[in-house]
């Protein structure tokens, strides 16, 4: 929104005479004449004019001085982000349907576009993975044991450098509430891809629905495979530097590939290599979409014919199925590294998906004519504007001229044709006639598009998003919710980045530039952020010229209240945004921080007249929050710092400042040992490197002598997998 003018004080004279008038009987009762003639009144009245006055003037200055420096420094208030959801679209059309882009997706009254074209096709998808598994034992799975040895039998023997290894088809869930494929567990490293045709289709329905798309007339059609891995936080390997300006990082080339339905004289599937028109996944390494393009002859697309049923599933053929889900599936499509290299975890893998933002695309619209003096300023009627989506154009001699948007006046001379935008306000703003050209009297202004649209009621829920407004014969829904929206910036933020623009320009260069910039990310909600100099995380050097590592903390994780971690994609963002605010020549990594686990000990002595109930529990809470991660809390108010060691003498000192502690008796810390897998005590102090903070596993408060640190707690369970248990409903 344009930035308010401040509500003031404006009392008037009247009011403050009435008000000191008041007062006469308080202060001075033998003062009872209260007429305009009283030369006591007279001088109230002189008072309460320069009061007026005074009162006036001290009141305007803060606030308006600080709105007049956010406009004659032309910072902005940040506009509202959209949200961004992965679209799942299903149509039953025979010959698929066409959903340009830009095509509106709604949820409730909150509209998303599509982000791309996406023909949409009459099929389904069902993903799995060759996950590894143990070899089946002769006794204890006699059934299991005999169905491996006969698929074993049926390859007509291993080659010398051969060994079976078994395995057991998983599937990557269909909805997001499934759990994760971890594909780093798969035999062959590949992901497996079943293209079907509907539920209860026959034999002949599903060769003629095949013959259909290969042998289509708008041919060769693309199969769009929405991707989307597990939003963990990435290991230390798996964290690349900050892309440069416009690039993204890519990981090793992926290889995709149909079944032809063909063998080779050895036997052996034949696969053909799918031509890649389009991967917003940089190599199935983020969320995103991967465009193929499928054969032109049908003889390049069919499921595999096998001669003995034992052997499928074998080798390098696709996984085996039960009967019925294969008796649907058209041909297969499986993907895999060149390098060996596998996919990590998987959430989600969807046919005929594309990616949908909360916002919608204006019309051409007519922003007046110019008038030829210096900053000219247009209004557009829909905002908040997404920066960068805005054409702009003049009417000149020649015709309508684009203007291309900038960031500032800086480096414009006097016949160049930029604008600046205040994509909150929606508000367009031209050069003076020495920095940046000015429209000219009678020239037309007009937008011939732009993206408007945002905040943080477009992060709905799974399914939410369930109506397309066109073509009618497609259906869509999203599988995981939408993420990554956020409102606009409030003012009083605005006013509070004053200091830090004037420092830093919106450049990233000092260790404080960087701390500050990833916390004012726009839809990250950054709780926290550190700077690490010459820090490299792959290979932790602590010399490494040119490498600035931030460490960021998210304001609030459900699943780890006490040691928040960020997300693959608020890294991503806060990536982003310092990618292009760095140096061109610094690296820049955006990585988690490492959590060391902790377990305390406390004995003490009560106070007579305290119960000690209550002073356990405030102790327990008092050295929670001192070794917090988070502000407000830790030693200073701004989280635990990175790398300081926890020291034991600083706990008790935490400690004693609780009412009703009379002095402790012990104090005892103790690490966990993943090695040994115990709690391991060294002594008073845990020594911590550079990137790490404590996360307060355990804390026992006892009166009298400490317990053994990590005694109550003792090694961490082992992971449980969730069993379903049903529950009778009552019913009346």
């Amino acid at each position: 929104m344009p930035l308010p003018r401040p509500i003031l004080d404006d009392r008037s004279f009247e009011q403050l005479r009435d008000e000191l008038v008041r007062r006469i009987p308080v202060y001075n009762p033998e003062w009872t004449d209260h007429n305009p003639s009283d030369p006591g009144i007279t001088l109230l009245e002189l008072f309460a004019y320069l009061g007026e006055n005074l009162l006036y003037r001290f009141n305007q200055v803060p606030e308006s001085t600080r709105l007049e420096f956010l406009r004659l420094l032309q910072i902005p208030l940040e506009p509202a982000r959209p949200a961004r959801a992965m679209l799942a679209l299903t149509t039953e059309e025979a010959g698929g349907v066409l959903v340009e882009k830009d095509s509106e997706a709604k949820a409730g009254e909150l509209s998303f576009s599509t982000s791309s074209e996406v023909r949409v096709l009459p099929v389904g998808t069902r993903v799995y993975a060759k996950a590894a598994r143990a070899l089946p034992d002769e006794e204890s799975e006699p059934e299991v044991f005999e169905f491996f040895r006969k698929a074993v039998d049926a390859l007509d023997g291993l080659a010398p450098d051969e060994e079976p290894v078994a395995y057991e088809p998983v599937r990557v869930p269909p909805e997001a509430d499934g759990e994760p494929v971890d594909f780093d567990l798969a035999v062959d490293g590949a992901l497996w891809v079943a293209v079907t045709a509907a539920e209860g289709s026959d034999a002949l329905e599903v060769a003629a629905l095949r013959q259909g798309l290969i042998e289509h007339p708008k041919g060769p059609l693309h199969l769009n495979l929405g991707f989307v891995p597990d939003p963990v936080v990435p290991t230390a390997a798996e964290i690349d530097p900050c892309p440069g300006e416009g690039l993204a990082p890519s990981g090793p080339p992926v290889d995709w590939q149909i079944s032809t339905g063909r063998t080779s004289p050895a036997g052996e599937p034949v696969y053909r290599t799918l031509s890649l028109a389009r991967d917003t996944t940089g190599g199935l390494r983020r969320q995103g979409v991967v465009r193929l393009e499928l054969p032109r002859e049908l003889n390049d697309a069919d499921v595999f014919p096998l001669d003995d049923p034992d052997t499928a599933g074998t080798g390098a053929l696709p996984p085996r199925l039960a009967e019925e889900e294969e008796a649907l599936v058209l041909f297969w499509v499986r993907a895999y590294r060149r390098d060996g290299s596998r996919f990590g975890r998987v959430l989600w893998v969807g046919a005929n998906a594309t990616e949908a933002l909360q916002q919608r695309r204006a019309r051409l619209e007519f922003l007046g004519t110019g008038t030829a003096q210096p900053d000219q300023r247009a209004r557009l009627i829909h905002r908040p504007v997404e920066p960068g989506s805005l054409v702009l154009e003049v009417e000149g001699v020649e015709g309508w001229q684009p203007w291309t948007e900038v960031d500032g006046f800086h480096a414009s001379g006097p016949e160049d044709r930029h604008f600046v935008l205040d994509p909150e306000a929606g508000e367009v703003r031209f050069g003076n006639t020495v920095s940046g050209a000015a429209p000219q009297i009678g020239q037309r202004i007009r937008a011939r598009g732009y993206l408007w649209g945002g905040g943080s009621a477009g992060n709905v829920a799974v399914g939410e998003i369930s109506k397309l407004g066109s073509p009618a014969q497609v259906e869509v829904a999203n599988p995981l919710p939408a993420s990554g929206g956020a409102d606009a910036e409030e003012l009083a933020r605005a006013l509070e980045r004053i200091p830090g623009a004037l420092r830093r320009r919106d450049r990233a260069v000092t260790r404080g530039d960087f701390r500050e910039l990833a916390r004012l990310t726009p839809g990250a909600d950054v709780g926290r952020a550190e700077t690490l100099a010459l820090f490299h995380p792959p290979s932790r050097r602590t010399d490494a010229a040119g490498v600035v590592s931030v460490v960021v903390w998210p304001s609030q994780d459900p699943r780890h209240p006490g040691a928040p971690l960020p997300d693959r994609n608020l890294l991503r963002r806060v990536c982003e945004h310092l990618d292009a605010r760095r140096l061109i020549t610094t690296e820049v990594y955006v990585i988690p921080p490492i959590y060391v686990r902790v377990a305390v000990a406390v004995g003490l002595q009560v106070k007579p007249g305290y119960g000690i109930e209550a002073v356990r529990a405030w102790v327990e809470l008092a050295l929670r929050q001192f070794l917090a991660p988070l502000p407000p809390f830790g030693p200073t108010g701004e989280g635990w710092p990175l790398g300081r060691r926890v020291h034991g003498p600083e706990l008790e000192a935490a400690a004693l400042q609780v009412e009703g502690v009379e002095f402790l008796t012990d104090l005892r810390v103790a690490t966990w040992n993943e090695a040994d897998e115990t709690w391991q005590e060294s002594g008073p102090t845990v020594e911590l490197d550079l990137d790490q903070v404590p996360e307060m596993a355990e804390i026992t408060v006892v009166q009298g002598e400490a317990l053994d640190p990590g005694e109550a707690l003792g090694p961490p369970p082992p992971e449980r997998t969730p069993v379903p248990i049903p529950v009778e409903r009552q019913e009346c």
